[in-house]
């Protein structure tokens, strides 16, 4: 289907007319196309469409579509059922009443056109541009960020069942392509035993049972690679896809094939990050926090939060859940940079911060990142009488430290610390260690004199200041401001279900979390010109007899 890029048509009178009367009290749709506009024009995804060939729906009407069926939790389906029948509908897409619409498989044919040509971000950026026009969203304010878990659309499996899955898929995909040779290889009870799905139900109770299956599967699997690599006439399998699958995750699960075939313990295993979870999802990881484990990915949410404006959201970041969030920092104030809409001060938890972070915030985008960073966790810190390192005066310029007894140290070096990271590193004298009076304060160390370890001198002087403001007034003030985004995280949560994957893989999990911040944006700014309040925390009846303190 090719694209005729044309102006968005006004409302047909008689669709206007009946819709303001169907709503003499005002709706949401009605409100939004009236005050708002319709955030999109065709040429704004005319790259996604060939210029020859048979006409296809408009463009910006399936991007409102897509963000309208995200307000309302509808299917495909649904969504075009009530474009076909609802009236507001039809106000918002300028339709004529007796427009019978488009079929429900038009909106993923938008959405694979969406994610193929790399355009998912316009459906929330060309709806900040309007925003900022009609003055709801504004550059260089208060920003805040946070995220939460997000689950993939698999089922959990345990490792038994994983690899009697995984083999499976990869059976299923060869009887597709070639059903003569896999028939020609197979033996016949491997029929009964992958046929179906793997269920807890069919499998041993006992550990070691178990783990005789699991070494069973294994077997067959290097059976079926070695079948299928050994031949040249299989040399177009090899490139299959669910057979490369099989073979990474015979990598991963199991050590390389001799008389026996052993499982992989726990310590030779790859890192999280690495490892495959399902055959069905390759980006889905296994991560934990606190008591909490899941399997999929990590949404970030960036929202304006000062009073007098809605707090809508900026920026959306879909990351494996294995990804630490200060490696999202510098990725979200180049993305805010892009659409002009960077703040000044940007609310984080300590999981965003660090002192490198602190120093590029403010050098490359002249952001005052306010949130907790690390505190020193050496016994020096901790003991009410020890010598911590802010208590070593630092001198730059001659690459001198003095400790809390007037010493100078003897060494100063350049290194890298465990993470590769530059710092310096310091050592005192053996002869004024050894004789000092408070040595029990300053090492443990027998014999060796105070040795430190710090950042290079910008990061270590930001962390110093932001050590020192995390302690005042002021700092927790405004920090406090950052809790809101909680409500954000369960307002997208209960009635966008953000936490729930509706597709597979991480691009289409993240371009569901963009119409979902798209809706929750369209759902938040029609609040605001309606006047109503921001909800306020709620607390239990229990909660709220406690004394104040």
């Amino acid at each position: 289907m090719c694209l005729h890029p044309q102006t968005v048509p006004p409302v047909p009178e008689t669709t206007a007319c009946i819709a303001h009367k169907a709503f003499p009290k005002g709706n949401l749709y009605l409100r939004m196309r009236d005050e708002l506009g319709v955030f999109f024009q065709d040429q704004d995804f005319s790259t996604l469409y060939p210029k020859r060939g048979k006409a296809c729906e408009a463009p910006w009407r399936l991007a409102l579509v897509s963000i309208m069926q995200y307000i309302e939790g509808l299917t495909d389906r649904q969504a075009a059922d009530a474009v076909r029948a609802r009236i507001d509908w039809k106000y918002v897409l300028s339709l004529e009443l007796t427009d019978e619409g488009f079929d429900y498989s038009v909106l993923s044919e938008f959405r694979d056109r969406l994610l193929a040509g790399q355009a998912e971000e316009k459906l929330l950026d060309n709806m900040l541009l309007i925003l900022n026009e009609k003055g709801l969203v504004r550059a260089r304010g208060l920003q805040r960020t946070d995220s939460t878990h997000v689950l993939a659309a698999i089922r959990g499996m345990t490792r038994v069942e994983f690899l009697g899955e995984t083999l499976r898929y990869a059976l299923n995909a060869l009887a597709e392509i070639a059903p003569s040779w896999i028939k020609s290889k197979v033996p016949v009870d491997w029929y009964d035993l992958y046929g179906k799905r793997f269920e807890d139900t069919r499998l041993p109770d006992k550990p070691e049972e178990r783990d005789v299956l699991a070494c069973k599967i294994g077997a067959d699997g290097f059976f079926l690679l070695e079948a299928i690599y050994d031949e040249e006439k299989t040399s177009d399998l090899c490139q299959l896809e669910a057979v490369d699958i099989l073979r990474q995750v015979w990598l991963q699960q199991f050590y390389a094939p001799n008389d026996t075939i052993q499982l992989r313990s726990a310590q030779d295993s790859p890192p999280g990050a690495m490892r495959i979870r399902s055959p069905y999802d390759l980006e889905a990881r296994r991560s934990a926090k606190y008591t909490m484990s899941w399997t999929g990915y990590k949404v970030h949410l960036t929202e304006t939060c000062e009073a007098e404006l809605p707090h809508l959201i900026t920026h959306v970041e879909t990351t494996e859940s294995t990804t630490q969030d200060m490696s999202t920092t510098a990725s979200i104030h180049e993305a805010l940079a892009e659409k002009k809409l960077l703040p000044n001060q940007h609310l984080v938890d300590q999981g965003y911060t660090s002192a490198h972070l602190l120093v590029m915030s403010e050098k490359e985008h002249g952001v005052d990142l306010v949130g907790p960073v690390a505190i020193d966790k050496h016994w020096q810190s901790k003991a009410a009488d020890g010598f911590a390192l802010s208590d070593f005066k630092v001198n730059w310029s001659t690459k001198k430290v003095r400790c809390p007894q007037g010493k100078y140290s003897s060494i100063w070096k350049r290194g890298f610390d465990s993470y590769g990271k530059p710092v310096i590193h310091v050592e005192f004298r053996q002869r004024h260690c050894s004789v000092c009076p408070v040595r029990t304060q300053c090492t443990k160390a027998k014999v060796n004199p105070r040795s430190l370890t710090f950042k290079l001198r910008e990061d270590y002087e930001a962390l110093e200041k932001a050590r020192e403001r995390q302690q005042s007034e002021e700092f927790k003030e405004l920090y406090a401001t950052r809790a809101g985004v909680e409500g954000t995280i369960s307002q997208g949560v209960r009635r966008f279900d953000i936490r729930q994957c509706r597709y597979i893989g991480l691009a289409k999990t993240h371009l569901q979390h963009v119409i979902s911040a798209a809706a929750m944006n369209v759902v938040r700014a029609v609040s605001w010109l309606e006047g109503v309040p921001f909800a306020q925390t709620r607390q239990s009846r229990f909660a709220k007899l406690a004394p104040v303190a």
